[in-house]
């Protein structure tokens, strides 16, 4: 019981992951208002770069769930904590940006402090 919870919620998180990488390769210019963008063009060259977002997303959620399933769970908190680098540098990004502070502050910059 005391692994249980923390397992869950770790499972619950990558599966959700998992699921808004999916909604990159399925509709990238509806969901990419979630990411701090501004809705891309509305033609395939300008959408096409959404979706290495969405494999991204998948493969991170997907790595998490394999951990859990075969390996050590100390690996689960390693693997874990190496794949906090991804909403770190999308944060450092968005910092060095012009987007205006609110907009850095808000968007996403939680995600990066909870990892």
């Amino acid at each position: 019981m005391h692994n249980a919870i923390p397992l869950f919620l770790t499972a619950l998180l990558a599966v959700g992951i998992i699921i808004i990488g999916c909604f990159y390769l399925v509709s990238p210019e509806r969901i990419s208002g979630t990411f701090g963008l501004k809705p891309p063009a509305s033609d395939a060259d300008s959408r096409a770069w959404l979706r290495p977002k969405g494999i991204r997303d998948i493969a991170a959620g997907l790595i998490v769930l394999a951990m859990m399933l075969t390996a050590d769970w100390r690996l689960v908190g390693i693997a874990l904590l190496v794949e906090a680098v991804i909403p770190f540098g999308r944060h450092v990004m968005k910092w060095r940006s012009q987007y205006p502070c609110t907009m850095r502050l808000g968007s996403r910059s939680h995600s990066c402090i909870y990892s």
